[in-house]
Formats: C-alpha cells, sequence, structure tokens
C-alpha cells in the first residue's frame, strides 16, 4: 500500500526553446517565483517554478499534447483571480461546476490546461 504524504510537483510541457516566454506567463503575469533547477537536469531545458508549497516543473519537448491532463490549483477570491486573468488577456473557460466548490480553467501559451478553485 502506498501512502502519500503531499503533492510534490505537477509537470506540463512547452515547445522547445519559449523558455522565455514560459517564464514572462508563469512569472510576469501569474506571478510564480522561479527556482533553480538542478544542474544535472539543466541540459533539458524547461523551468521550475514554486507555488504554495508545490513546485511547477515545465519541460520542453518537440510537440506538445493537448489532454485532459491538468493542474488544479486552490485559490483565494476566484473572482479576483478571473478579473486579473481576463484583464492580462487570458481566455477563460468556464466548467462545469461542482458541489463545494467553484472553477474554472485557462488555456497558458503552450496549450495547457490550468484550473483554478476556490471551496466553498
Amino acid at each position: 500500500m502506498l501512502h502519500f504524504k503531499r503533492l510534490d510537483h505537477i509537470q506540463i510541457c512547452i515547445p522547445i526553446g519559449k523558455e522565455q516566454e514560459a517564464r514572462n506567463f508563469y512569472a510576469g503575469i501569474i506571478g510564480l517565483t522561479e527556482i533553480p533547477k538542478p544542474k544535472e537536469l539543466l541540459v533539458n531545458g524547461g523551468l521550475w517554478f514554486e507555488i504554495a508549497d508545490i513546485q511547477l516543473h515545465i519541460g520542453s519537448e518537440n510537440e506538445t499534447n493537448t489532454s485532459k491532463r491538468h493542474p488544479a490549483f486552490e485559490v483565494e477570491n476566484l473572482n479576483d483571480a478571473k478579473s486579473y486573468l481576463i484583464a492580462n488577456g487570458v481566455m477563460i473557460k468556464e466548467d462545469i461546476q461542482i458541489e463545494g466548490c467553484k472553477r474554472f480553467s485557462f488555456i497558458d501559451p503552450f496549450g495547457n490546461r490550468i484550473e483554478l478553485l476556490e471551496k466553498v
């Protein structure tokens, strides 16, 4: 049996060579803090960010795969988050609401779906 302690990181992907664009979006617009990648992994490209008590790893690869895979982040004041993203030109997708939480998602510049939610 596995005993999970917490979510450590989430990995999504961007096209090779798009690190600066990812940095502009994730640090500049979203406001995440970039953290250094281990020196052993620098050759692979990509970026790492800290978000709350987990990490967001952004790898680079030849093609991105759009699917239902996504990270979901709990936020405070979902309406303010939505207004902020819209003001920064981010297209919002209204997701099906589920009992006990409000939520929506957006697609980053590289085709990755990101969900934001607020428990109610």
